[in-house]
């Protein structure tokens, strides 16, 4: 008999699901590509701002070359920001990126992670990855229980992972409870807190978790560029912690995973206050209107501060695909969650209004 390649562990992986991207939904159903609704992948209904746009164009002349390894300029304009020390910051390709290397680079084989029932994907395909022993913890209204969590810690857990607001559920744990759990969280565990979506906060639910880093040598805060900055196809992320972790993190990091256009957009982007204000504002608005239209078609949803809703569309075990389906042959495409556990449900990125619109007429065509 022949032996497996690659440890069981790495077999025992079901690969990441990505949103089905435009091109196939019109192969497979027919469709116009131009009039079919993406909202399935968070990704900024606006795109990408001009002035990242600009800044790659200026940027393109030097694709001849290996991009700058160490990213001089766009850590200089993190550690403006976030008035931090450059060397206080790890770059990746996405934050998945970051998740992934703080995985290898804190954990052993064996060794164990914590994260919450109903977070994001990635986390368990890192655990999966290296080897190590996942401790999922039972959400609690979709969303973290951090008492839970931290009864939940071993004398051999290296690394929790935390989402706010969360993915795929858009619960939010408010500061304060936050910063009193990592006031409890043993100093041999490490929190990444995974901040993907914190840009599409209201102002009266911002907390500083950067400024925490500079009281918990365990807390590092994962962002990215690709959810309210419109960067998703360039897979910017970056990490910032002290020095011990980041000196971890980049003995694993590959030398050129943030490429020179994405680089040069980062830095544009970031120091786009208008996009950014006009994204969180967009967002918002459709936030409104989608769940208006849920509230009236008598829809539970989740409270989401993401640029998503997590929405009920059935109770039978079948209901996410059914109407998925019935959504696809109309050409909207949104995201079944049947892999996370929630096979009831459908999880939609809020788009333009005209799009926002397309899906709530398509939606109650669907559950007709």
């Amino acid at each position: 008999m022949t032996t497996p390649f690659g440890p069981s562990y790495v077999r025992a992986i079901a690969p990441y699901i990505a949103g089905k991207p435009i091109s196939e939904v019109a192969r497979e159903f027919g469709l116009d590509e131009a009039a079919i609704v993406k909202l399935a992948s968070n990704e900024n209904p606006l795109g990408m701002p001009e002035s990242a746009l600009r800044a790659m164009t200026q940027a393109a002349s030097e694709l001849g070359r290996y991009p700058d390894s160490n990213a001089f300029e766009l850590k200089a304009a993190l550690a403006a920001r976030y008035d931090v020390p450059a060397d206080w910051i790890t770059l990746g390709n996405g934050s998945n990126d970051i998740l992934e290397i703080a995985a290898h680079a804190l954990v052993q084989k064996g060794e164990a992670i914590v994260y919450a029932q109903y977070s994001f994907a990635v986390y368990a395909l890192a655990t999966q990855g290296i080897g190590a022993r996942a401790i999922v913890v039972p959400a609690v209204d979709h969303g973290h229980d951090l008492d839970a969590m931290l009864a939940a810690i071993t004398d051999d857990t290296r690394l929790m992972f935390v989402a706010n607001p969360n993915n795929p559920t858009g619960t939010f744990i408010e500061g304060p409870a936050l910063e009193a759990f990592l006031d409890k969280v043993p100093r041999h565990v490490v929190v990444v807190l995974d901040e993907a979506y914190t840009e599409y906060l209201p102002q009266d639910k911002r907390y500083d978790a950067i400024g925490w880093t500079r009281r918990y040598p365990n807390l590092m805060v994962s962002r990215t560029f690709s959810k309210a900055y419109g960067l998703a196809g360039l897979r910017v992320g970056f990490a910032i912690a002290q020095p011990e972790l980041t000196d971890l993190l980049n003995r694993l990091r590959q030398p050129f995973n943030v490429n020179t256009l994405a680089q040069a957009a980062a830095i544009a982007a970031l120091n786009d206050a208008e996009f950014l204000e006009k994204s969180a504002t967009l967002n918002a608005q459709g936030y409104r209107r989608l769940t208006e239209a849920f509230d009236t078609l008598g829809l539970q949803y989740v409270p989401s501060y993401g640029n998503f809703v997590l929405v009920r569309v059935g109770d039978d075990a079948d209901a996410g695909n059914r109407v998925n389906l019935a959504l696809l042959k109309q050409g909207v495409i949104v995201r079944p969650v049947g892999n996370y556990g929630l096979p009831q449900w459908l999880r939609i990125t809020i788009g333009l209004p005209a799009e926002n619109e397309a899906f709530i007429a398509a939606l109650e065509k669907a559950l007709a």
